[in-house]
């Protein structure tokens, strides 16, 4: 059985939805048992707000100038039960609504070209160093941008107007086919020889615009550096943070420290006295300017910006080219975080290149900092992938600058990863007997972690790590705290908590007796306020699953589930005689229900409806488009009225509609006529000859005019004879035509309003082995661009080497 509908949520769900027999855990073909059967309840949960921005260990953040977040919403989620099989994965389960190589050194040297490709990687652990060691501490990235700087000596880059796709380059590096020597992923190996790079962008210098903001009603002079905090938030007056009162309080206390620092600066003492309007305007003013520029102007920006990005876009790494991921050093603001963080609001400030260590060859020519600067230092750190790194302020996160998602560093990483999740395969029959067993230990840490184990297995939880008090109360399994678990009757666990970036998890779920009793336990035991598993940390259950497989954690269950769970269901929804259209729509089904595993939410866009009723519209002009056929043909031949595939008359196109949508057909013919009118005088122009005149367009026009006439008369009669060259059987395939489009579109609809609340990228991105994805696209015919983007094509080139009959399964 497979999860083929998607509920609406209900605000309560009468407890016998949840009385569903838990299958044997001491059957002889237990370890054929998919998780997904094995679990077989889920509570529906209300709708909760959750942030815009999807969450993902790998995912990069978005620039903070650019993300509003929106309230969180909640994905609720109905598990069902079905046969016995160990490969099947948690979304059969019970679908919770949680969230959550030595690189050769013989490569041909090339020509760097331009390009623009960004993509954050999560650091690597402590590193050596060949000349200075350096040991960042591990990054933790919540907000903004996470496109991280490059550094190094400045390359020559040579711009084309059209750069070609790397895997066209002859000198395009791909590792892929060449033998794995090393993980690429933590370990103290040499990664490179000579790595050359030209360093990290700055942000330009902050420019003062002089508008006043107003204190106790009275205009005030601001020096540039309280000008500009001020305008940070001036811009998020119309967004949920200028309203949020952690964020005003945080933002005021950061900027009356800001005007300390110029005694010029007037004495502002209330926040409710402030007003931030005069400077809102201005940019709203800004904003629509800039969409008045003409196509020449944006251009000429637009290619600005890119000589002044070249010589960062890629480093050379033992002579090959290599994308950078984010060269740029993020601009000061406001910190925003995700969900209740709170330190949002306070000031990020702006990063100097004495914050920055860069990462280079020995013999690489050192970048030269902005004028008037110099570097924090330059270490030569073989065993590391990162090329710069600094510590922002607010959360004192460091940063880093790698390889784009396209590198041969991140691609060998990933493919490891996937690797490492699909052996995981050979092993979980064994770590689960082992974990069922332990859940009856006498020793109470042994029994808390086959519980978070079993917990983690089945509904793909994130281990989770203990937070400080000034970090957002967000949790993972073994940070669960008392409130955060409820027993229910007949073994079932209601979970509510804030898993990673916030999002709320809230699911019920019937467990295995024992897991229950031990629940009940570790809860006495710890009493209110405290952590359920007080005897067990993250980093011990790694070490304890590691002793089953080198590298495995708890992170590598959630990357094996989901692809797992992928494999499955995208082979029972996927029909061979289905059009490409139902295939696609049977693909993201299938992607759905895993980002629902892993609790990949997003609040629905505020243009969804709109965005519906637009592809509504869009079928009605098709079925328009079939009833005019359909009368052409009764013209040709009377007896084709008695079939039915053409018999039935469009039932949901009513007679205003019809009006109106010929009115827009008469409009658009106008538009195109007066467009193409304007172009030949232009040319006539350019060809210093006189343009034609106003007479000229008012007759061309007046083909609009019969149209509209035409349309008029069409619209009352049962037959419309066709143009001469018109055939029964033109029109017959016209009309097929037509019916594959009002079905591709429907279908697209119905994947709008399923998604509107799903993240399907952030799966697609980190936790689906891609190589799945690229069998299941040769399989059944359909190509990768539709469920790959240009970028996901890149990243995972590796992945097109895997023969037609690839599964996800060992044999």
């Amino acid at each position: 059985m497979y999860f083929s509908k998607y509920q609406k949520k209900k605000k309560k769900v009468s407890g016998n939805a949840f009385k569903i027999a838990v299958p044997s855990y001491e059957s002889s073909d237990e370890d054929d048992v998919p998780l997904a059967k094995r679990n077989p309840i889920t509570k529906p949960s209300n709708p909760t707000p959750i942030n815009n921005q999807d969450s993902s260990e790998d995912e990069d953040d978005v620039p903070l100038s650019q993300k509003v977040e929106s309230k969180k919403r909640v994905v609720k989620t109905e598990a069902m039960s079905s046969d016995d099989d160990d490969d099947v994965p948690l979304a059969k389960r019970s679908l919770p609504n949680a969230r959550k190589a030595k690189t050769p050194t013989n490569a041909k040297p090339i020509k760097i070209e331009s390009g623009s490709d960004s993509e954050d990687e999560i650091p690597l652990a402590q590193k050596k160093t060949a000349l200075k060691k350096v040991k960042p501490e591990p990054m933790e990235v919540d907000i903004p941008s996470r496109k991280r700087p490059a550094d190094t000596k400045p390359l020559t880059v040579k711009r084309e107007k059209k750069v070609k796709k790397e895997a066209d380059d002859p000198d395009f590096y791909k590792w892929w086919e060449e033998e794995q020597t090393a993980e690429i992923e933590s370990d103290d190996s040499v990664k490179w020889t000579s790595l050359q790079h030209s360093g990290v962008m700055f942000p330009p210098d902050y420019v003062p615009h002089g508008v006043k903001m107003r204190y106790d009603g009275q205009p005030v002079t601001l020096s540039p550096e309280a000008e500009e905090v001020a305008s940070f938030f001036a811009a998020l007056l119309e967004t949920e943070h200028g309203e949020n009162p952690v964020f005003q309080k945080n933002f005021f206390e950061d900027w009356q420290e800001v005007l300390k620092q110029d005694p010029k600066n007037p004495k502002i003492k209330e926040f409710s006295k402030c007003d931030f309007r005069p400077i809102w305007n201005k940019f709203e003013q800004d904003k629509e300017k800039k969409k008045s520029m003409t196509k020449e102007e944006k251009l000429r920006i637009k290619e600005e910006r890119a000589k002044a990005e070249e010589p960062y876009i890629y480093a050379l790494v033992d002579g090959r080219k290599e994308k950078v991921g984010n060269f740029r050093i993020e601009p000061p603001g406001l910190f925003r975080g995700r969900g209740s963080h709170p330190k949002t609001g306070k000031l990020k400030k702006r990063v100097q290149p004495e914050q920055v260590t860069l990462n280079l060859g020995v013999n690489a020519k050192i970048p030269e900092p902005p004028k008037g600067h110099k570097w924090a230092s330059v270490v030569h750190d073989q065993t590391a992938t990162w090329l710069a790194t600094w510590k922002e302020n607010v959360n004192g996160a460091i940063k880093y600058v790698f390889l784009a998602a396209t590198s041969t560093w991140k691609g060998q990483s990933d493919m490891q990863k996937f690797e490492k999740a699909r052996e995981l395969k050979k092993h979980v029959a064994r770590i689960r007997n082992d974990y069922n067993r332990d859940l009856k230990d006498k020793l109470s840490e042994v029994r808390q972690r086959a519980t978070a184990m079993y917990l983690i297995d089945r509904l793909a939880l994130r281990a989770g790590n203990e937070k400080g008090e000034d970090e957002a109360d967000t949790v993972g399994c073994c940070s669960l705290r008392y409130e955060h678990i409820t027993l229910e009757p007949d073994n079932i666990l209601h979970f509510d908590f804030l898993g990673k970036d916030s999002i709320r998890y809230e699911n019920s779920v019937q467990v295995e007796p024992q897991v229950y009793k031990n629940i009940k336990i570790f809860k006495k035991q710890v009493g209110e306020g405290q952590m359920i598993f007080d005897r067990l940390t993250t980093s011990g259950l790694n070490k304890h699953l590691n002793s089953y497989m080198k590298g495995l954690s708890a992170k590598v269950f959630r990357t094996y589930n989901a692809s797992i769970t992928f494999q499955q269901q995208v082979d029972e929804l996927t029909k061979p005689d289905d059009s490409v259209a139902d295939k696609l729509l049977s693909y993201n089904r299938a992607n759905r229900l895993v980002a629902v595993l892993c609790n990949h939410q997003k609040s629905a866009s505020k243009t969804h409806d709109q965005m519906i009723s637009k592809i509504g519209d869009r079928i009605r002009a098709f079925k328009y488009q079939r009833m005019k056929l359909r009368k052409q043909l009764y013209a040709l031949d009377a007896k084709m009225k008695k079939k039915p595939e053409y018999a039935e008359a469009e039932s949901d196109l009513e007679d205003e509609w019809i009006v109106e949508h010929e009115k827009n057909l008469v409009e658009k013919e106008k538009e195109r006529i007066k467009s193409k009118f304007e172009k030949q005088n232009d040319k006539l122009i350019a060809d210093k000859q006189p343009r034609m005149p106003q007479s000229e367009l008012k007759e061309k026009l007046k083909a609009a005019n019969e149209l509209q006439e035409r349309l008029k008369k069409e619209r009352k009669l049962a037959k419309i004879e066709p143009k001469a060259s018109m055939t029964v059987e033109k029109l017959v395939t016209a009309i097929n035509k037509i019916d594959e489009r009002i079905a591709a579109t429907k279908n697209q609809a119905t994947d709008k309003e399923e998604n509107k609340e799903i993240a399907l990228g952030t799966s697609k991105l980190n936790y689906i082995d891609p190589r799945i994805t690229v069998a299941w696209c040769r399989k059944h015919g359909v190509p990768q661009e539709k469920v790959f983007s240009k970028t996901l094509l890149e990243k995972f080139r590796w992945a097109q080497t895997i023969p037609d009959n690839w599964v996800m399964y060992f044999d």
